[in-house]
C-alpha cells in the first residue's frame, strides 16, 4: 500500500502540517521534531506526492522542453544545459521531440499545458503566427532557445546566425577567391534563412554571382553531406570549399570527399557550424562556427526561471557571442 502523509503523522505523533513543513524544508520546526519526522519518513519509505503538492501550491515544479530531435547531437548538448540549470533550481523536465513538424509542435505545446507545467522551453523550426498566438495565450511563460522569432515577440536565447554564416563564408572566399558551396537543410526555418542570408551577403560583397549548382539542401542528417559531394562531383567545375550549416552534415561532406578520393583541405575545404563534440574527433578536425550550445540551453532555462518567479528581466532577447574555431579542414 502507498504510504501517505497521514501515516507519517500518525507514526511520528505529529500533525500533518508539521510533516508538510519538514518535507518542504520550512525552518519553523523544532530540531528534535524534524529529526523524528525524517526518521519516520525513512522507516516507512514515504515519498511526497508531487501532484498533490502541486495542487496545494499551484506549482508543479515541472518544465516542458520541446526539442526537434533528441537524437541530434546538437540538441542533446543543448538539453544538458537546460537540465543542469533546472536541477539547480529544483525543477523537473518533461522532454519531447517534435521532429520539426508544425502540427506536432503545436500539439505538444497543448499537451505540456494540460500537464500543468510551470513553463515551456521551446526549440523548433519556423515560428509562425500560430506559434506566437499559442505562446501569447499560454497560462505559463515560454522561452525560445536556438530558435529565432523574426517578430522578437517571445523571449529567446540565440546567437547572431546571419553574422556567423557571413564570417565563415567570407573566410572561405578570402582563401579561394571563389564561391564556396552551401550545404544545409531544406527545412524552411528562420535560423536556416538567416544562415543563407549571411552566406549570400558574403558573396555579394565579393562580387560573386551565386551559382545555384553550388547550393545543396537535404535533411539534417550526416547523409546529406555525402549526397552533396556526389552532386558537386558531377559538375565540370566543382567547388573548392564548402560552408555547411550544421556540423553533423559537415562530417558527411568530409567523408563523402574522402570516399571519392579527395583530400580535405587540399582538394576541398570544409567549414561547419555548431562545434559539436564530433567536430574535434573527425579527421581532419573540423573548422567550425562555435555556437555556445550548452550556454544557450542554460541561459534559456535561467531566463525561464526568472519569468516563472517574477524576477526582473533586463534582456528579453539574449544574443550570446560566437567565434570561429579554425582546425584542419581548412587551409
Amino acid at each position: 500500500m502507498t504510504v501517505t502523509i497521514y501515516d507519517v503523522a500518525r507514526e511520528a505523533n505529529v500533525s500533518m502540517a508539521t510533516v508538510s513543513r519538514v518535507v518542504n524544508g520550512n525552518p519553523n520546526v523544532k530540531p528534535t521534531t524534524r529529526k523524528k519526522v525524517l526518521a519516520t519518513i525513512e522507516q516507512l519509505g514515504y515519498r511526497p506526492n508531487a501532484v498533490a503538492r502541486g495542487l496545494a501550491s499551484k506549482k508543479t515544479t515541472t518544465i516542458g522542453a520541446i526539442i526537434p530531435d533528441i537524437s541530434n547531437i546538437f540538441f542533446s548538448e543543448l538539453a544538458r544545459g537546460i537540465e543542469d540549470i533546472a536541477t539547480m533550481y529544483k525543477y523537473n523536465i518533461i522532454l519531447s521531440s517534435s521532429d520539426q513538424n508544425k502540427d506536432k509542435e503545436l500539439e505538444l505545446i497543448n499537451t505540456m499545458l494540460e500537464k500543468q507545467v510551470d513553463g515551456i522551453l521551446f526549440m523548433g523550426g519556423n515560428i509562425t503566427e500560430e506559434h506566437i498566438h499559442q505562446f501569447q495565450t499560454s497560462s505559463v511563460p515560454v522561452v525560445l532557445a536556438s530558435t529565432y522569432d523574426p517578430t522578437d515577440t517571445i523571449p529567446s536565447v540565440n546567437i547572431d546566425y546571419e553574422l556567423a554564416a557571413y564570417e565563415a563564408t567570407k573566410s572561405l572566399i578570402e582563401k579561394t577567391n571563389k564561391q564556396p558551396a552551401l550545404v544545409g537543410s531544406e527545412s524552411d526555418t528562420s535560423v536556416n534563412a538567416l544562415k543563407t542570408n549571411g552566406y549570400l551577403r558574403a558573396l555579394k560583397e565579393s562580387d560573386i554571382e551565386p551559382n545555384e549548382d553550388y547550393i545543396y539542401k537535404g535533411s539534417y542528417a550526416y547523409s546529406t553531406g555525402i549526397d552533396a559531394v556526389e552532386e558537386f562531383l558531377k559538375l565540370e567545375d566543382r567547388p573548392a570549399s564548402v560552408f555547411v550549416m550544421y556540423d553533423e552534415i559537415a562530417l558527411g561532406v568530409i567523408h563523402g570527399a574522402q570516399d571519392n578520393g579527395l583530400t580535405v583541405p587540399e582538394d576541398i575545404e570544409v567549414f561547419g557550424f555548431d562545434n559539436i563534440r564530433l567536430a574535434s574527433m573527425v579527421r581532419p578536425k573540423l573548422t567550425t562556427v562555435v555556437q555556445p550550445t550548452y550556454d544557450i540551453g542554460a541561459v534559456g532555462m535561467r531566463l525561464l526561471t526568472k519569468y516563472m518567479n517574477d524576477e526582473e528581466v533586463e534582456e528579453k532577447n539574449v544574443v550570446l557571442p560566437h567565434r570561429m574555431e579554425f582546425r584542419d579542414s581548412t587551409k
